[in-house]
């Protein structure tokens, strides 16, 4: 079973995964931020690093998907390679930080991949307001985070709504991550893992 979180960054993508992963004894598939050799130089200039960190992302992400299926285990993801050419490309190329040219060339190759891949078996949205976003981002205090543009998070919580608003390619749960707080509160986490299970089992949500 493939499950996968999204959301814009700092909505808590990454702490959930890792809760959810040692709740279930699912194998965790992290984004790669930590070993990423664009993410710096992209916030500092965005328009010159956004096609490499794009392709970076998309073959990260498509080595992720095609590691799941070859495994058989149980996993969850944390985000998905659609957030990638749905939301991130698309909002890079809008704000002028990508040029058309490296766009399409993009989406070619992500069409190209994803005609090989199968979607989650459940997708997770966190939905998260920009106030919750900032709040999180400076908490967990990664220093490439702290030229983030406000409205480069407002553009991409738009397009993550419009996303969700479509969404069909297979079960979805809406967690809004403004009322959570899963690292400091069991009984948070514990309502989240009961809308998962009535997901994954059939039930009533």
């Amino acid at each position: 079973m493939h499950i996968a979180i999204a959301g814009n960054i700092g909505s808590g993508k990454t702490t959930l995964t890792g809760l959810l992963a040692k709740h279930y004894g699912w194998d965790a598939q992290f984004e790669d931020v930590d070993d990423n050799p664009y993410l710096n130089d992209f916030y500092e200039d965005m328009q010159r690093w956004s096609f490499n960190l794009q392709i970076y992302f998309l073959n990260s992400r498509f080595s992720q998907i095609v590691q799941i299926r070859q495994t058989g285990q149980d996993t969850i993801q944390d985000r998905t390679i659609y957030e990638d050419a749905f939301i991130f490309a698309p909002n890079l190329h809008s704000m002028g930080l990508m040029t058309t040219r490296d766009f399409e060339n993009y989406f070619a190759l992500f069409n190209l991949m994803s005609s090989l891949i199968e979607p989650p078996d459940l997708l997770i949205y966190l939905r998260a307001s920009i106030p919750t976003l900032v709040n999180q981002i400076q908490n967990r205090g990664r220093k490439y985070e702290d030229n983030i543009r406000l409205d480069y998070l407002k553009h991409l919580n738009e397009r993550y709504e419009a996303w969700i608003e479509t969404y069909s390619m297979g079960k979805l749960l809406i967690v809004d991550a403004d009322n959570y707080n899963f690292p400091a509160s069991p009984e948070d986490l514990s309502v989240v893992i009961d809308k998962i299970d009535a997901n994954l089992h059939g039930l009533f949500k």
